[in-house]
């Protein structure tokens, strides 16, 4: 899936992150979403890569980055931590500012990248999730069900590890395949990879970390910031899929015109998964935000 990238592993913040990088000029951070990897992006970087270094890398806790034990708070696993993970992977490849293209749960870490590390982060592009407080605030019966997830990771462990792990085939099927595309999305080659990351020894424990601190220490983060004012600065892109959740149970630029200076977006003829619904058309809308 990405002939053209080198692959590595770099120690930061007391944790290994995995990432590819290939291409020319001004870096790009590519970061996925749940329950994904890197290979999200594969329909994407080939097409950045005349214009862009791209930098594609894993989240803690996913994929083949390092899945640190979790402790009490979940602190390990706050988007402050994960934010600060990204930030040393770009410091130690060379980038002291760059941009970043972000979906899902990478979308949140990058949200709380650009407010704690305001000069490193250029512009920013987010795909398909409203602010995590705004969320949770807002929480339906309409939006609980579809994100059942949400409630079911954030259980104390290790009954939702031990669920994903007894047949982690059909936890990516029922997550990824219950929004409005289906499974035809996603290629045999970038699924195989998916399944692959689930099934790796902490992988399970990772997710679960990543959402039982956005239910709890990432909602205190971002309420003093909310409380203080404090706002994205940078250029902010917002894009979310018409057919999906998030825009049919938030108003997804109104809500980050709240934590945000300098927001524009708009919804595309899609469900959730952007970058392998509509990549061209992905494409097409972030390439003139980005230059």
């Amino acid at each position: 899936m990405f002939e053209h990238f080198t692959q590595g592993r770099m120690a930061v913040n007391g944790t290994e992150i995995a990432y590819r990088i290939a291409g020319q000029g001004e870096p790009l951070l590519l970061l996925h979403g749940h329950p994904q990897t890197q290979a999200i992006w594969h329909k994407v970087a080939p097409h950045l890569l005349s214009q862009f270094t791209v930098v594609l890398a894993d989240l803690r806790g996913y994929g083949d980055s390092g899945k640190p034990e979790p402790d009490a708070g979940h602190l390990r696993y706050s988007k402050r931590e994960m934010a600060q993970d990204q930030f040393e992977l770009m410091a130690a490849l060379g980038f002291s500012q760059f941009s970043v293209i972000a979906h899902d749960r990478g979308a949140r870490v990058a949200h709380r990248l650009a407010l704690d590390h305001p000069q490193a982060v250029k512009k920013m592009v987010l795909m398909d999730i409203a602010p995590t407080l705004s969320m949770y605030r807002q929480t339906t019966e309409t939006f609980a069900r579809a994100y059942w997830h949400w409630f079911f990771l954030i259980r104390p462990a290790p009954l939702p590890e031990a669920l994903i792990m007894a047949d982690a085939d059909l936890y990516l099927r029922s997550v990824m395949g219950s929004r409005s595309a289906g499974m035809q999305p996603f290629t045999a080659e970038a699924y195989a990879d998916y399944l692959r990351c689930l099934q790796l020894d902490g992988t399970a424990r990772g997710i679960c970390e990543d959402y039982r601190a956005s239910a709890g220490i990432d909602l205190q983060h971002d309420e003093v910031d909310l409380n203080a004012g404090r706002k994205v600065k940078c250029p902010l892109l917002v894009l979310w899929g018409e057919q999906g959740t998030v825009g049919k149970c938030f108003a997804p630029l109104a809500e980050w015109e709240k934590v945000a200076e300098d927001v524009q977006g708009e919804a595309l003829p899609c469900g959730h998964y952007i970058a392998e619904e509509q990549p061209e058309l992905l494409l097409e809308k972030v390439l003139p935000f980005l230059r």
